[in-house]
């Protein structure tokens, strides 16, 4: 298949050699045109660890031409996701099918939302988080640490669920969870709750600049406030009568690990050779993505089922006085698909919308 990758980062990058691995043909486009500017001078791009590979890749010059793919995913961070639907929409037809990963402040809404106006209704898959990590070396050279052994996914349209479920298999392997809608996903990505933890225990070191061991630096302390962070996740879930993974779940399925702390699997992570470096400057999508985009949804959530969130509230707020600014309002997804009372939003989230009807 022909797979269209909307984004150029490492992610897509790894994305990219794993969709060779299974014989299917990626594509690229970027907003920024940085790193595709940057391959278009022909050298290859070298891939090493989980998967070991070396390739040039095929670059689209615009939405429409990346439109020629017959499967679109969207592997970019989520504050480039309502440009790259607006881009998308006006080339997408009934034939194509598109994946969102990973799905962030109900971006799947947004685009069956604009699809709708067409008169469109295609098969959006939501992931829970990457199928892989990847980290650059240099310009051309990335590193994937792992590819995760289980991903959750729902589909968009929810009676698409096998029609994407096969998509996603076809293309990245057999690792795909089906759950029941996209809130559950919503709920599932542990990331945003994780880095905003990380980014507040080590901010200085963030804006200094300084070199420094994600998993080393998850000291007992900061661990004991990723698990708080994490039973408010679930306390908002279990409201909505989902079941999603804890952040222990998270351990052992992807990277087959198991504690009884999350410092003490970080420490075990380290033994292993696993410390990827934090950030080193605050431009980071640690907050600037998982802020906006990952914790004021959850905290949406959470106010709808009427569950307080003192810590996501707290770290949202200590971070937006931090940067000096305001990351809820930065937020240019969530106020096109709302606002939405809870039934609307549970049903939006199993059917998406009608198609060829006053959807406002």
């Amino acid at each position: 298949m022909k797979v269209g990758i909307a984004g150029a980062g490492s992610i897509a990058i790894g994305y990219a050699a794993l969709l060779l691995q299974h014989g299917h043909t990626p594509l690229f486009w970027s907003r920024s045109r940085e790193r595709t500017a940057a391959a278009s001078l022909g050298e290859p791009l070298t891939i090493s660890g989980a998967i070991t590979t070396e390739f040039r890749p095929l670059l689209c010059a615009t939405a429409e031409e990346l439109g020629e793919a017959d499967v679109i995913v969207l592997a970019l961070p989520a504050y480039g996701h309502r440009f790259v639907i607006d881009a998308l929409v006006p080339h997408l037809t009934s034939r194509h099918s598109v994946i969102i990963s990973a799905h962030l402040s109900f971006a799947a809404l947004y685009l069956a939302k604009k699809l709708a106006e067409r008169g469109i209704e295609i098969p959006i898959t939501a992931w829970s988080t990457t199928v892989l990590t990847c980290k650059p070396r240099s310009a051309n050279a990335f590193n994937i640490g792992a590819v995760r052994a289980k991903v959750d996914m729902a589909a968009l349209p929810a009676r698409f669920a096998q029609r994407a479920h096969a998509v996603c298999t076809n293309l990245f392997g057999d690792r795909f969870d089906v759950k029941d809608d996209i809130i559950t996903i919503a709920l599932s990505n542990l990331n945003p709750q994780d880095h905003m933890g990380i980014a507040l225990c080590n901010l200085t070191r963030i804006e200094r600049g300084e070199d420094w061991g994600q998993n080393s630096n998850v000291t007992p302390a900061v661990g004991r406030f990723l698990e708080a962070l994490d039973l408010e996740r679930l306390a908002i879930a279990a409201a909505f009568g989902k079941t999603v993974r804890s952040t222990f779940d998270h351990f052992r399925l992807s990277f087959d690990i198991s504690g009884q702390t999350v410092s003490e699997i970080s420490s075990t992570l380290v033994e292993r050779g696993s410390d990827p470096a934090g950030p080193k400057s605050t431009d980071t999508r640690y907050v600037l993505e998982d802020v906006p985009f990952g914790l004021i949804p959850t905290l949406y959530l959470a106010r709808a089922a009427g569950v307080p969130a003192p810590l996501h509230e707290s770290g949202v707020q200590i971070l937006s006085a931090c940067y000096g600014r305001d990351f809820a309002a930065e937020n240019d997804l969530l106020p096109e698909i709302g606002p939405l009372d809870l039934p609307t939003l549970t049903r939006r989230a199993v059917e998406g919308y009608p198609v060829a009807a006053d959807i406002m």
